[in-house]
């Protein structure tokens, strides 16, 4: 049901009842790297391009996610998905040998919150029983469409972020057994006028907290309700600059852990990842991968994941336009349907 101005409430707690994360050699390489399902040994897994690469680990993930629940195909009713790449081939050409009803989306790196949420709302709303989200990123194509590709060499500033080689996927079930999706908060655009696509934890952090805000708004919470609250991949720079500006409107943070997945899934002293993770995979690997776990375990009983995404393109960037920003935060505790 509509929460407040901007959030859904799911009174009736989809099961985020299987998931599965498959990680490239660098992100087996973080503090992570254990709690992934697959890890690569290398970038371009045995393809002939990176793109094919791309595709390849989303299968791999939605194949693993589809193994974990103990479903078919025939069973997932729907599959919600995105990613970077342009008209998101990767999700596209993925699920064409899945034969599942699909919805492509695309929030940037907010994309597996955004997927997350609407898959959510499907089951909730009792438009499915069993549905898929998921998402993908891979480093090199990432760099080759917004910026430089690989081969140039370009020198890059300490404000860059290193796109996350991975996938993630999730099914969302009716009943079942799992941590239960229990609300989401969709995000406003958001645009201070940055334009260096090497900035994008600057551009993104006014998002994140825009939709952080919103959320305790509208759902009536204090941040200390959930034992994690995780931005999606502002790295070292946009975490900063969010954690001031929530200090600076009296947000109460220090009530609760406060992380960022793109800091989490590299160690930034050790590894060439400038300030840190982004990308669709990076929110989605470190949530489904490595939070999950902690809820099942009953380490974590609330999180709030909040992915952020710059809505920028190739061609916005070379007209000189701003970088459009979101966020989208989902709400998930320990426990679940049982059946």
């Amino acid at each position: 049901m509509h929460k407040g101005q901007q959030s859904w409430e799911f009174r009736n707690k989809p099961v985020i009842f299987s998931a599965a994360t498959v990680v490239g050699p660098e992100e087996g390489r973080g503090p992570l790297g254990d709690q992934f399902d697959v890890v690569h040994e290398d970038n371009i897994i045995g393809q002939a391009s990176w793109e094919k690469a791309e595709k390849v680990m989303l299968e791999e993930a939605a194949k693993l996610a589809v193994e974990h629940s103990g479903l078919s195909n025939d069973q997932i009713q729907f599959y919600v998905g995105g990613d970077l790449l342009n008209q998101i081939i990767s999700n596209s050409f993925a699920v064409r040998s899945m034969k599942i009803p699909y919805l492509g989306i695309f929030g940037a790196c907010s994309t597996s919150m955004e997927g997350l949420a609407i898959a959510s709302m499907i089951v909730d709303g009792g438009y499915g029983t069993h549905v898929m989200a998921a998402t993908c990123s891979h480093n090199s194509t990432a760099e080759k469409q917004f910026r430089y590709p690989t081969e140039y060499g370009s020198q890059k500033p300490p404000t860059a972020q290193y796109t996350v080689t991975g996938a993630g996927a999730a099914i969302i079930a009716k009943e079942g057994r799992g941590p239960v999706v229990t609300g989401a908060t969709i995000g406003r655009i958001v645009d201070l006028g940055i334009k260096d696509p090497f900035n994008m934890g600057g551009a993104m952090a006014p998002a994140a907290v825009d939709t952080i805000t919103a959320h305790f708004r509208d759902f009536e919470r204090e941040p200390g309700y959930y034992d994690l609250i995780v931005t999606g991949d502002l790295a070292k720079v946009g975490f900063d600059i969010a954690s001031d500006l929530l200090k600076e409107q009296g947000v109460a943070m220090d009530q609760t852990r406060f992380r960022d997945c793109g800091l989490m899934i590299f160690d930034v002293e050790n590894q060439p990842v400038q300030a840190g993770g982004s990308g669709c995979a990076c929110s989605a690997t470190v949530t489904y991968g490595h939070i999950l776990k902690k809820l099942k375990r009953g380490e974590l009983h609330r999180v709030l994941v909040v992915a952020t995404g710059a809505l920028l393109s190739p061609l916005s960037f070379q007209q000189g336009e701003s970088i459009p920003c979101i966020a989208h935060a989902v709400a998930i505790e320990s426990g679940g349907h049982y059946e």
